[in-house]
């Protein structure tokens, strides 16, 4: 499985595209770090780009990866090789590759210039979203055979975890503010990981005013050492679930 995974990493690497992401991330960081005086304004300022533009980059990147190596994956499929191994390498490697971009884009400009808990925990938030939209990628890729189908597929998710998701929350807490609504407001932010990992960060910040009504509302909980435990828990399912569900997909797919 190394040997495999060891394999796609080095193809992607090489691929401009992750290049040009990981550049731009560099540029990015060095420059917010440079420009502000006060590095929290700068790392709120990447926690935007790790919210939004990460999400989107790792699930589209995986998912035109996937389609590209269908191929590749064929071949091995008439190899010795359990399909269990092919797919968890394939995304191994699709999902490192993602990691390194990151951490060397964003991670080093961050532990050089701001090497603190609202540091760590943005590196912390970025690592998890890049897992778990590769994982939902692998998801839609698996499941659509059609690449126009797949990437639309995955467009719609980000579309929905980072932009549409929050005005669902918010409307529904205006609609019934009237009743409790603590214990449903913890399961709708446990929904979205991106609110989950923007509730992270601001909390390390202690920024709660920008936190947004979800956030504010549980700060006593997510602040304690039981809120943090539950926030990592979730951030594992939703890397986990959609993987498992993937890889069960393609075992019993008619390649």
């Amino acid at each position: 499985m190394m040997k495999l995974t060891r394999y796609v990493v080095y193809d992607i690497i090489r691929n401009k595209v992750i290049m040009a992401y990981t550049l731009f991330l560099l540029v990015v960081s060095l420059s917010l770090f440079q420009v502000e005086e006060n590095q929290g304004k700068a790392i709120l300022s990447l926690m935007n780009i790790v919210l939004i533009v990460l999400p989107l980059v790792s699930i589209v990147f995986a998912t035109i990866h996937y389609y590209n190596s269908y191929e590749f994956i064929e071949l091995m499929l008439s190899q010795p090789l359990g399909r269990t191994r092919i797919i968890f390498s394939e995304y191994a490697g699709t999902a490192l590759s993602l990691l390194m971009a990151f951490l060397l884009g964003v991670g080093i400009p961050v532990l050089i210039y701001s090497p603190d808990d609202s540091g760590l925990s943005l590196l912390f938030t970025g690592c998890c979203l890049t897992l778990i939209f590769t994982s939902l990628a692998f998801l839609a890729s698996v499941k659509a055979r059609d690449k126009a189908r797949g990437i639309g597929s995955v467009l719609l998710l980000w579309f929905y975890f980072a932009l549409i998701y929050d005005g669902l929350v918010l409307l529904i807490l205006f609609n019934f503010s009237d009743y409790p609504l603590e214990k449903i407001t913890l399961l709708l932010t446990a929904l979205n990981p991106v609110d989950l990992g923007r509730i992270f960060i601001m909390l390390k910040m202690d920024i709660s005013a920008l936190m947004g009504y979800t956030g504010a509302l549980y700060k006593d909980f997510f602040g304690s050492g039981t809120g943090l435990l539950f926030t990592s828990s979730i951030m594992v399912l939703w890397i986990v679930l959609p993987l498992l569900w993937a890889i069960r997909i393609f075992n019993k797919k008619d390649i």
